[in-house]
């Protein structure tokens, strides 16, 4: 049985940033990573406008599994599924190998949620969350002339555009009444809607999927309103639900990630979450720059200096090219109590504020993306 000092289970970007930060504090640990894919390094964001810019799946690879793993001095177990952790004994299962270790770090990641719904094309929709997926439909995405996009919040809107951009004819459809509801206050939504109206992109909210069936080459969509539309590709874009099914299996802490402490530890001893998969603060943090910082933090608590994972504000670029937008902190929720809005020719800036009158959040759309940086300061 192999021993190492760090195991990790997962080859996201969350695990390579770990990776890189142990090893700017220590070139001596072993490192293990265990990944049911190939375990390639790419840039995650990137996949919102590989159509526009007519990218292959192996266009997007920074660095082959192997270049990395040879690079960081890392013993890589690509596609292996975990079947188990013996917590007791410090051993991961794997079909083939048993791997034990000082220190667990789950990088599980999060996989697309897909709502309910009926007809012969049920199990036949598209997700597009990871280079694996998009490189196992890249030939039936370049083949698509039309494409639903269902959900429109952050990735489903960037989505949109970058097909439409691409020479796609692109239908959204949003269960809620507007666009981007966890993120922009309705003013600016509407703005949003707008530009991506300019673009072609027939906008359906308030509405479900109910049904997909296949009709020949097409794909037959109906909607909770009784209207069939008839689209080549659904891609399903409702958001992400952590991958906690290791974790619960081993008896950690789970809510709706894996529940970790201000050290990023577990509800099992020298066991820690990073990423997707991890509730910190009563919040799953699916951003990078939220990973890179607790990335950190655990790199140094791993090299046997304990730090504490500090989130400070950040910000989140939304890559809607046709109408720019940058936002941060609270924006929506019971705390929110006010907005103010400064719009000009150039844009849009919005900030949100508490019962107490103080700055808890902002939006800034167009060549006022700019001003995002001082507010970054304010807040």
């Amino acid at each position: 049985m192999k021993l190492f000092d760090i195991v990790i289970i997962g080859s996201g970007f969350a695990a390579h940033q770990l990776i890189k930060s142990v090893r700017r504090l220590d070139q001596d640990k072993t490192i293990a990573v265990i990944t049911q894919d190939e375990g390639h390094e790419y840039n995650k964001p990137d996949l919102s406008h590989v159509f526009s810019k007519q990218q292959t799946a192996s266009d997007l690879v920074v660095k082959t599994a192997g270049e990395f793993a040879s690079e960081f001095n890392v013993t890589l177990f690509a596609q292996s599924k975990v079947e188990d952790i013996d917590v007791y004994d410090r051993v991961v299962k794997t079909a083939v190998e048993k791997i034990q270790y000082h220190k667990l770090v789950l990088a599980t990641g999060a996989s697309p949620f897909i709502p309910p719904f009926t007809g012969n094309a049920e199990t036949d929709v598209i997700t597009h969350n990871s280079l694996n997926e998009y490189q196992q439909k890249q030939t039936r995405w370049n083949d698509a002339q039309s494409v639903l996009v269902l959900g429109g919040g952050l990735i489903g809107v960037e989505l949109a555009m970058d097909l439409a951009d691409s020479g796609k004819e692109v239908t959204l459809v949003e269960p809620e009444n507007r666009l981007m509801t966890a993120q922009l206050p309705e003013f600016v939504e509407a703005k949003l809607r707008n530009a991506m109206e300019a673009k072609s992109i027939n906008i359906y909210t308030g509405l479900c999927m109910d049904e997909v069936s296949h009709r020949s080459t097409e794909k037959l969509v109906k909607l909770s309103n009784g209207e069939t539309l008839k689209v080549d590709e659904v891609t399903v874009c409702a958001g992400l639900r952590p991958n906690v099914q290791l974790a619960t299996k081993a008896q950690l802490s789970v809510n709706r990630g894996i529940i970790v402490d201000e050290y990023l530890a577990t509800s099992q001893p020298d066991i820690y979450a990073l990423g997707d998969c991890a509730e910190i603060y009563g919040m799953v943090r699916a951003y990078l720059q939220p990973i890179v910082v607790s990335a950190t933090a655990l790199a140094k608590t791993l090299t046997s200096s304990p730090t504490k994972v500090l989130l400070p504000n950040m910000l989140t670029k939304v890559k809607t090219p046709a109408y720019p937008i940058q936002l941060s902190g609270v924006l929506t929720g019971e705390d929110v109590t006010r907005w103010s809005y400064d719009v000009t020719r150039s844009g849009i800036v919005a900030k949100s504020y508490n019962a107490d009158d103080k700055l808890i959040g902002f939006v800034t759309t167009e060549q006022r993306i700019q001003e995002s940086f001082p507010l970054l300061r304010e807040l």
